[in-house]
């Protein structure tokens, strides 16, 4: 079974919040891809609409959203995402991951597109 570990920002706000996905859920969000847009009811936030940003696997390996299906590749890279040069001109050869969900991966990182301020709004109410 899978189990992944959805970070959800909030680009409002400014917050991320980290939310376990297990089982049936889990399994829903094997294939989706880099920029793909999920219901939030998923990860136990109905009402919200997210979309993939990234992600990482087992070994820490980001993944790529250049790089097609769930490989795992070495990759010469000159500049983010995957590497962050210390130097003008520097590259490296790294160890990263295509852009497609699989069940190696084991976080996966996601931003609120659409219905995120009525949320807030509403725990803001119930906490008064």
């Amino acid at each position: 079974m899978p189990e992944f570990k959805v970070v959800i920002a909030d680009p409002k706000t400014g917050k991320a919040e980290q939310v376990e996905v297990k089982g049936e859920a889990a399994r829903r969000l094997l294939g989706l891809k880099i920029g793909d847009i999920f219901d939030g009811s998923i990860v136990g936030k109905p009402g919200i609409k997210l979309k993939i940003t990234g992600g990482s696997g087992r070994a820490g390996e980001p993944m790529l959203p250049f790089l097609p299906g769930g490989v795992k590749r070495y990759l010469l890279l000159s500049s983010p995402p995957g590497f962050h040069p210390r130097e003008k001109g520097e590259r490296r050869r790294k160890f990263v991951r295509g852009n497609v969900i699989t069940e190696e991966i084991v976080q996966v990182n996601t931003v609120i597109v659409e219905g995120g301020e009525d949320g807030g709004a509403r725990e803001a109410s119930a906490a008064s």
